[in-house]
């Protein structure tokens, strides 16, 4: 149940498993608020996730800093292969929320668990001070502290969050901004030893002896509705 003390574990920096919906990807991802990741929580989405790990931010905080879905950046490049390869078959959803990968300029690889761990980390403390900022400051800033391509992958949620789009982005961005911190989640997809998506109950275990908070997405959506 999502309640006050599921928000109180949240805000210490405790991981939350999110499932999003039978009736859309059916997964569970393992989801960190992204201001207080640390190494042991990406060597844990890595071995116990074992899906791609990405780090959210809202659509007022991405277009700030000058970033977009990486599928218009595809199109706005001009090469003609992409053309052949836009997403209009997801099968799921209309459109991916991917937007750039970023390290930050601290890193050497920006693979290593402490290495991607200070790009969310350090990623999460730049939104925290985007609104003091205008937007050639945000970018300048950005620009000064990482660099892209690297090994953080950005999601950029919905305009209107879950109004326009209820996948793990919406729902983990979401989370964050209930439990009144900065509005940026970190999450894999949770993914069993024959490669496919951990079952539901496999998941709902995992969360139990680990003692983490287990949130459909539907009592996310219920909460904002009644918020």
């Amino acid at each position: 149940m999502l309640n006050e003390q599921v928000f109180e574990k949240i805000r210490n920096g405790s991981p939350v498993l999110i499932f999003d919906s039978d009736k859309r990807e059916g997964e569970t991802d393992i989801v960190v608020p992204s201001q207080f990741i640390k190494k042991e929580n990406i060597l844990e989405m890595r071995k116990y996730g074992g899906g791609l790990i990405c780090t959210s931010l809202t659509y007022e905080h991405a277009k700030k800093l000058g970033l977009d879905f990486l599928v218009n950046i595809f199109n706005k490049s001009g090469m003609e292969i992409f053309k052949y390869l836009y997403p209009n078959d997801i099968p799921y959803d209309e459109k991916s929320s991917f937007s750039i990968t970023i390290n930050h300029r601290k890193t050497f690889t920006g693979i290593p668990d402490k290495d991607r761990a200070l790009t969310i980390s350090e990623f999460a403390k730049l939104i925290s001070n985007l609104d003091s900022m205008d937007d050639k400051q945000a970018k300048i800033e950005f620009g000064k502290n990482f660099r892209a391509p690297g090994h953080v992958h950005l999601l950029i949620a919905s305009e209107n969050l879950l109004k326009g789009r209820r996948g793990h982005t919406e729902l983990s961005t979401t989370l964050m901004i209930l439990a009144g911190i900065i509005p940026s989640a970190t999450m894999v997809e949770m993914l069993s030893d024959d490669g496919s998506s951990l079952p539901y109950a496999k998941a709902k275990n995992y969360a139990i002896e680990h003692n983490y908070p287990f949130i459909e997405g539907k009592e996310i959506i219920e909460k904002v509705e009644n918020w």
